[in-house]
C-alpha cells in the first residue's frame, strides 16, 4: 500500500508511490495530460495525469475536477527544479472525496469586500495560507524565546472589572449584576505574576473599541505582554531588541517558502539584528521639526512623524522617554528629570510604525496613589493594583507587542487585516 504523506514531507519518497489528501487549487490540460494543483494545507504540488498511463475513468475524474474539490491522489514522486519545493507527482490513481460547484472565489482579482465577506474561503488561496504559517511561526518563536529566558506563561482574565489604560475606549458588558468590560491589555494582572514568578508573559486577544480605519489598527487583536522584577528601563530595551530579532531570524529560518510567496524581500529582515537605534523623545522632536514635520514638544507622534523617524535605519528604532503628560499613569518617571518617563515604543521601519510600547513601572505606593488622584481613577477599584507596591515592591518593567501589526511588518503586507484569520475591523463582525 503507497505511505500517506503531507507535501512538506514528500522529498523523503523520492521515486515511491505516495497518497496525498487535499484540494485541488487549479487545473490545466493540454488534451492527453492534465496538471492539477494540489494543496493539503503543509504545501501544494503538481500533479501529472497522463492518460496514456491510467484508466479511461481515472482519467476522465481528472478532466471533471473543479477548483477546490476535495481528492485523494496516489502516485510516484519524481524531482522537479521548477517546482517551488523541488517536486512533482506522476498520478497513478484519483479519488473524488467532493465535488466543488460554482466556487465562488476563482483565479481572478476581486474586491476587498468581497475577499473579507468570503474570508473563510480567501484564506485557502496561497498568499494567505503563507501569511496564517508566518503568524503560527512568530508565536512559536515568541514562546521558544520565552522558554530559553526563564519565563513563565500566565493567562489573564480576559473580563475585567476595570481599564488598564484610563480610557474610555473599552467594550462594556453586563456580569451578572455589575458592568464588566473585555480587556485591553493583560499588564497589571502580568505584573502581579511577576511578583509571584520573577518573569512571566501573556498571550492572548484584547479590545479596543476605537473608532479607526487606518491601515495599522484592528478591533479585537493578540497581544503578547511581559512583565519581568527587578529589570529596568535600559534593560528592558535590550530584552525587546534580543526578542524582535529571535522572531525575525526565526521566520528567516523556517518560513522561506512563505515570505517568497508573499514577495517579501528578505534582506531588509536580514538587518534586523540588535543592537537597535535609539533615540530620545526629544531628538525626535528636533529631528521632525529640523525636516519639515511641525510639532511641539509634548505631542504625541502620528503615523507620518513615526514613519519619517523610522525611515533613516535600516532596522527597528526605540523612541524613549516620552513626555509623562501624555503616556500611561503607570509609567515611572525618570528621576532626573520627571516631565519624561521612562518609557518607549519600538518603531518597525517601512511605515509600520508602533509595534511594541513598553516601560519601567511605578513601584513607590506614595508615586502610583497620586497617579491615581491625578488622573481621577476610582482607587477602590485598583486597590489591589497597590498591594503590589505595599508588599515587597522592586523595580520592575514591562511591554507589550502586537501580534499583527509584527506579522504584518515581517511579511510587508500593505494592511494588518490579512495578518488575522478572521479580522475584527470597524463595522465588520463577519464572517
Amino acid at each position: 500500500m503507497p505511505t500517506k504523506t503531507s507535501i512538506q514531507n514528500i522529498g523523503q519518497f523520492l521515486g515511491q508511490s505516495v497518497t496525498l489528501q487535499g484540494w485541488l487549487y487549479n487545473k490545466r490540460s493540454s488534451g492527453k495530460i492534465v496538471f492539477l494543483q494540489l494543496r493539503d494545507g503543509t504545501g501544494t504540488i503538481q500533479c501529472v495525469a497522463v492518460k496514456a498511463e491510467l484508466p479511461e475513468e481515472v482519467f476522465q475524474i481528472c478532466q471533471s475536477l473543479k477548483q477546490e474539490a476535495s481528492l485523494r491522489v496516489t502516485g510516484e514522486v519524481k524531482e522537479d527544479e521548477r517546482a517551488q519545493n523541488g517536486y512533482e507527482l506522476t498520478v497513478q490513481s484519483v479519488e473524488l472525496l467532493h465535488q466543488s460547484d460554482d466556487y465562488p472565489i476563482s483565479l481572478k482579482e476581486h474586491g476587498v469586500d468581497f475577499l473579507l465577506d468570503h474570508r473563510h474561503l480567501w484564506i485557502r488561496t496561497p498568499r494567505q495560507r503563507a501569511i496564517l504559517k508566518i503568524r503560527s511561526e512568530v508565536l512559536q518563536a515568541m514562546t521558544l524565546f520565552f522558554s530559553e529566558n526563564g519565563f513563565t506563561r500566565v493567562d489573564p482574565p480576559i473580563l475585567t472589572p476595570t481599564s488598564c489604560e484610563g480610557t474610555s475606549e473599552l467594550f462594556h458588558t453586563q456580569y451578572f449584576d455589575e458592568d464588566a468590560y473585555l480587556t485591553q491589555s493583560g499588564q497589571m494582572y502580568m505584573e502581579a505574576a511577576a511578583m509571584a514568578l520573577g518573569k512571566v508573559y501573556s498571550m492572548g486577544p484584547t479590545f479596543r473599541a476605537e473608532k479607526s480605519k487606518t491601515r495599522r489598527h484592528l478591533i479585537e487583536f493578540w497581544m503578547i505582554e511581559p512583565e519581568m522584577a527587578f529589570v529596568d528601563h535600559d534593560e528592558n530595551m535590550r530584552i525587546q531588541e534580543q526578542f524582535v530579532s529571535y522572531i525575525v531570524q526565526h521566520v528567516l529560518k523556517h518560513c522561506a517558502i512563505e515570505l517568497k510567496t508573499v514577495g517579501r524581500d528578505i534582506s531588509i529582515l536580514q538587518n534586523v539584528q540588535p543592537p537597535f537605534p535609539r533615540m530620545t523623545y526629544d531628538e525626535a522632536i528636533k529631528w521632525l521639526n529640523d525636516n519639515n514635520y511641525e510639532i511641539a514638544w509634548g505631542e504625541d507622534f502620528g503615523a507620518p512623524h513615526e514613519t519619517a523617524l523610522a525611515a533613516q535605519f535600516d532596522r527597528p528604532v526605540f523612541i524613549e522617554r516620552y513626555p509623562t503628560a501624555i503616556k500611561a499613569f503607570y509609567m515611572q518617571p525618570d528621576p532626573d528629570r520627571p516631565e519624561v518617563a521612562l518609557c518607549a515604543d519600538l518603531l518597525a521601519p517601512e511605515g509600520y510604525g508602533e509595534i511594541i510600547g513598553g516601560s519601567e513601572r511605578i513601584h513607590d505606593f506614595a508615586l502610583l496613589e497620586k497617579r491615581f488622584e491625578e488622573h481621577q481613577l476610582p482607587k477602590e477599584d485598583y486597590d489591589w493594583y497597590l498591594d503590589l507596591r505595599r508588599y515587597g515592591s522592586v523595580v520592575h518593567s514591562g511591554f507589550g507587542i502586537g501580534l499583527e501589526r509584527t506579522v504584518a511588518w515581517i511579511c510587508g503586507l500593505e494592511h494588518v487585516r490579512e495578518a488575522a484569520a478572521f479580522p475584527r475591523m470597524l463595522y465588520r463582525l463577519k464572517p
